[in-house]
């Protein structure tokens, strides 16, 4: 078990807690449906990125510093996908042009696959880890 890595997972599931009660209650006085399905779909998807990153930290049989590069390309994948979405609600609520997040969200999901798959390849390859 990687300490680190669990202990980033329980504070990053505590923040997808507290984004998701945002959404769900906060938010639907601030933004229209549009944003709120938006909203809630990048607290999705940073609860399962998170619950894959625990599963992978409490996997004995590899070690860590056998993915840790996998970790951080699905954790940049992780971020530029819910993190987009989260700041063009936002944007939005405050009146801001942050179109520009647009393209990164699609970018982030792009790293979340390729990561999975690179892990994937890793385990089909090393099958006694």
């Amino acid at each position: 078990m990687n300490k680190n890595l669990v202990a980033i997972c329980f504070f990053m599931l505590a923040a997808t807690i507290g984004l998701g009660a945002f959404g769900a209650h906060a938010l639907k006085k601030l933004a229209d449906i549009e944003a709120q399905q938006s909203f809630e779909t990048a607290v999705r998807y940073q609860f399962y990125g998170t619950m894959i990153l625990l599963i992978v930290a409490f996997l004995t049989e590899i070690k860590v510093r056998m993915v840790r590069v996998w970790i951080r390309v699905f954790g940049l994948g992780m971020v530029l996908f819910s993190g987009s979405i989260y700041g063009l609600v936002l944007g939005k609520i405050m009146h801001l042009d942050w179109r520009f997040l647009g393209p990164v969200t699609p970018l982030g999901g792009a790293i979340m696959i390729l990561s999975l798959t690179m892990l994937g390849i890793h385990f089909v390859r090393n099958p006694s880890q």
